[in-house]
């Protein structure tokens, strides 16, 4: 049984931050890690501080969803990816994630593309293509990352309901052929949703086709944790450690890997 790579998606909203993360996720045993290049448009807000009925005050950071978004000339794109290359010492999987996926790109489509491009002509790794991409957009990234060696994750993200396990079956082995994996992740919105995916992942068993699986709520780490006999090639995982971590569906790189230990994956 051939062990899933691990990939960290990183947090952090700057290069600097960035670089440190990848340095440390590299420590706690990361195989690749996920370039959120959308995130360093991100406007980390001031803290909401309040007091509870015993006097004492509590910080809060708002909800990343309701932070502000830097103007897309805010970013140097070239001097961000040399020092991210330059600075990062493991593979990268280099992704812009759009709004309509659940990232915060500040700019545009044929902007967005354009930063695609730039990783590409870097020679990353992996680049992260959207199958929602307009056909002929897409077409034209996926023959530039043929020509600089750079894997292609063809990935779909639901982000408001779960398809039941057929569909999901079918949308992976519709799409091998438009990316070296294809990643599908969804919206969790209970354990019905959770068993869908886990349904597709064990449906998917033996099947030639290079996958990852994974849901975001309660039970959307289901197949994280049993990657090794699930047939994934490639498992997301974090560098967060906050207390119910499994209710957004993510798993500490740590936690996972002791996971496999324990259940001697």
């Amino acid at each position: 049984m051939a062990e899933p790579k691990v990939c960290v998606s990183l947090e952090a909203i700057s290069v600097e931050e960035m670089i440190d993360e990848a340095t440390r996720a590299n420590i706690a045993g990361a195989d690749y890690v996920e370039v959120r290049f959308d995130k360093l448009y991100l406007n980390k807000p001031e803290p909401i501080i309040t007091t509870n009925d015993d006097g004492e005050e509590i910080s809060k950071i708002p909800p990343i969803e309701e932070w502000g978004v830097k103007d897309f000339s805010e970013i140097d794109i070239d001097a961000s990816i040399l020092k991210l290359k330059d600075g990062i010492p493991v593979p990268v999987v280099f992704t812009v994630r759009s709004v309509r996926e659940g990232g915060f790109f500040a700019g545009n489509e044929p902007e967005r593309l354009e930063i695609l491009q730039k990783a590409i002509d870097s020679e990353v790794t992996f680049v992260d293509i959207e199958l929602s991409i307009d056909a002929k957009d897409r077409s034209k990234l996926m023959k530039s990352a043929e020509k600089s060696n750079s894997k292609v994750i063809a990935s779909i993200h639901e982000t408001k309901s779960t398809p039941n396990a057929e569909e999901i079956v079918t949308l992976v082995k519709d799409n091998k052929a438009n990316g070296d994996i294809v990643k599908f992740c969804s919206s969790v919105g209970n354990h019905r949703d959770a068993l869908q995916i886990f349904e597709a992942a064990s449906s998917l068993v033996g099947e030639e086709s290079n996958h990852c699986l994974m849901g975001l709520g309660n039970g959307g780490d289901w197949v994280r944790l049993h990657a090794p006999v699930l047939d994934q090639k490639i498992v997301y995982a974090t560098m967060q450690n906050s207390f119910r971590l499994s209710d957004k569906g993510l798993i500490n790189v740590r936690d996972l890997r002791d996971a496999w230990a324990l259940m001697e994956y």
